[in-house]
């Protein structure tokens, strides 16, 4: 049987075990896909160690970027980046990829409109650069959002952003994990007054499938997007890579 898995921390919130588990049996596939949730990523070379037979692995929050020095090699995403969160195993090695940059892109174009040229990005993580990845590729304009600020980068924080600055940009991402199970009442502190029906609110969490922050935006008249359709993509693509020649 091969054996594949998911590594992060918590990992209470996440679908991936049983999509891929699914998946598996509904093809006929003779694979398991397992958890392992590993309170430090100092843990990670001890759970190659005590599993072997592991073919490929996803890699979650808050994982995305330090796991990049336990790669052996990367893909020119991952070194562009500087997250992944699809490692391929064979004969010992670990080879980095990011999926979720082709599963932002492919899900995010369903619903965009020409006149989003202008986006926030909350938060600065692994998911965050895989965004802003896009963003760039798209030529889409982005400031991108953190508790703290940071001029170096650009960053904002939540208390430097105006009504007009939140109203003008009318694409908002969130890839933080505000609102994700169980903490399904929170959401990034945003001015929500300032959604119109001209907003698209993506929202990379998909458990629940409405948060707070996505409900924010759909009773303003928004359209919205949860990280569900993101997740299935970026999914078959890591899919691909650990079946490819």
């Amino acid at each position: 049987m091969r054996l594949f898995g998911l590594i992060g921390y918590p990992l209470s919130h996440s679908f991936s075990k049983a999509y891929f588990n699914q998946k598996f049996e509904n093809e006929g596939v003779d694979a398991f896909y397992e958890n392992y949730p590993i309170a430090s990523i100092d843990e990670f070379p001890k759970l190659l160690a005590e599993q072997p037979a592991l073919e490929g692995i996803n890699i979650t929050i808050p994982y995305k970027e330090v796991v990049i020095p336990f790669l052996h090699t990367s893909s020119d995403v991952v070194k562009k980046t500087g997250a992944c969160n699809c490692i391929r195993i064979r004969n010992g090695q670990l080879e980095g990829f990011n999926t979720d940059v082709i599963g932002f892109e492919q899900s995010l174009l369903k619903s965009l409109k020409v006149d989003h040229k202008k986006a926030l990005v909350l938060g600065t993580g692994g998911a965050s650069k895989a965004v802003q990845y896009v963003l760039d590729k798209l030529g889409i304009g982005f400031t991108v959002i953190s508790r703290k600020a940071d001029p170096a980068t650009g960053t904002l924080s939540y208390e430097e952003l105006s009504f007009s600055n939140q109203q003008n940009a009318t694409l908002w991402i969130n890839t933080t994990p505000l609102g994700m199970y169980p903490n399904t009442d929170a959401c990034p502190p945003m001015e929500y007054s300032s959604i119109t029906n001209q907003h698209y609110l993506y929202d990379l969490v998909y458990n629940p499938a409405e948060t707070m922050f996505l409900k924010m935006g759909k009773d303003r008249g928004a359209i919205i997007e949860n990280g569900q359709d993101m997740l299935q993509i970026q999914a078959e693509e890591g899919w691909k890579i650990w079946n490819a020649a």
